[in-house]
């Protein structure tokens, strides 16, 4: 008989099976252009991505980045694997021959790029003189700072020379499609990988606030660069009239998607939102209070709550953090051992943070088996330490490589 822990497991893997590139891409697809094409793109999707268009148009020359164990078999388009969430050499070496291969793109040519959530670390050209040594560590420092992803975004157009519609401009005049994975909460194609392909209005001292308001200081290459005009291509400049962008799969269609395998199981189901920010911890009390409420009223049939999004850290502690498993260690110690609630998250792409671990379960019996092991949940939730905490508790979700990324999944269940 299946357990509360295997439906909210099955229910997350359904999620991830409906934004599969080799299940959604074809239909998002036109028929393969006459004439030269050429595949780009860059994210944690996008080999599995060329590797779906392959199996549509067959062998198209073309350059991939993804994400380290990310690769796929593909017939003519170049893969090539990179560090994230933090760039490293191999993602600046590929996004420097993805440029000279867009300049060779003619008026007639037509291109293919392939984006998905990852992307802004993937593809790696720093403006100016920026070291990759101080693009790494002013990474670093965004991604414990708890800004959102919109706001690192922002802040990563402006220290680029392949984010912000630079990409599609690498590549005028020849006619671009861009077909999109959305990870971003509110699914603005314009943030989802730094928006390589789509113009942006905002400026250096957009940019120069976002990271005052977190308290990040940057290196002087840093500065000067967004001391000086921005590379990033304005939303009405000719360069991106050629340039058409679609997002095909996005975090709603998961979410309807496992909410009607929930239904078909026999459980009701309530959406509490697609586009959810916050820090983890925050959010997971909010949602714990709400499902507390609901648990206090008569149901004739177990209710499970959904939402996606992208959650944030704001990392204090020595571990190594994990939004959804600190969304899952936060929502277990406010619940309270309750014995109805069953909480899961985790990220679509199966890397929650900086950890190879998609996510994290939680049960009626989580608190008190960890304090039989001697493990105060509290002082690890300070720690930033969920991950350590599930992984004593044998209670991570591991899949490995999704090949897939429309962000956060988390459930909900009262019985």
């Amino acid at each position: 008989m299946m357990t509360y822990q295997d439906l909210l497991k099955t229910l997350f893997l359904k999620a991830v099976e409906v934004a599969d590139p080799m299940q959604s891409l074809k239909e998002a697809l036109p028929e393969k252009p006459q004439g030269r094409v050429i595949v780009v793109g860059a994210g944690k999707a996008s080999a599995r991505m060329a590797e779906a268009v392959e199996q549509v148009w067959g062998a198209c020359d073309g350059l991939v980045i993804t994400r380290y164990g990310y690769g796929r078999p593909c017939k003519g388009v170049k893969i090539i694997e990179a560090a994230h969430p933090v760039p490293d050499e191999a993602g600046r070496n590929a996004t420097h021959e993805m440029l000279k291969l867009l300049e060779t793109a003619r008026e007639d040519d037509f291109v293919l790029a392939l984006i998905s959530g990852g992307a802004s670390a993937l593809l790696t050209a720093p403006a100016g003189h920026i070291s990759l040594e101080e693009k790494q560590a002013l990474n670093k420092q965004l991604l414990s700072s708890g800004a959102p992803i919109t706001q690192m975004n922002t802040v990563r157009k402006h220290l680029s020379r392949v984010k912000g519609g630079q990409l599609a401009a690498a590549a005028y005049p020849a006619n671009m499609l861009t077909l999109m994975i959305s990870d971003i909460p509110g699914d603005d194609p314009a943030f989802i990988g730094s928006g390589p392909t789509v113009g942006d209005d905002s400026s250096v001292t957009d940019a120069k606030a976002i990271l005052a308001h977190w308290s990040i200081t940057p290196s002087q290459s840093i500065l000067d660069v967004l001391n000086t005009p921005s590379g990033v291509i304005p939303t009405h400049d000719k360069r991106l009239s050629t340039t058409k962008n679609v997002i095909y799969a996005a975090p709603s269609q998961s979410l309807e998607a496992a909410a009607i395998l929930a239904k078909a199981k026999g459980f009701d189901v309530e959406i509490l939102g697609d586009a959810i920010e916050g820090e983890a911890r925050e959010v997971a009390k909010t949602q714990i209070e709400y499902a507390l409420t609901l648990a206090k009223k008569t149901r004739s049939k177990p209710l499970i709550l959904m939402s996606g999004g992208e959650l944030t850290v704001t990392q204090t502690g020595t571990g190594i953090g994990g939004p959804n498993a600190e969304f899952v260690l936060a929502a277990a110690i406010a619940a309270q051992n309750h014995p109805r609630l069953h909480i899961l998250a985790c990220d679509t792409d199966g890397v929650d943070g900086a950890a190879e671990v998609a996510g994290a379960y939680a049960g009626p019996d989580t608190l008190i088996n960890a304090l039989n092991l001697k493990i105060d949940p509290l002082s690890e939730l300070n720690n930033n330490n969920a991950h350590r905490f599930f992984e004593q508790l044998n209670q991570q979700v591991v899949t490995g490589p999704t090949l897939t990324n429309v962000n956060d999944f988390r459930v909900i269940l009262i019985a």
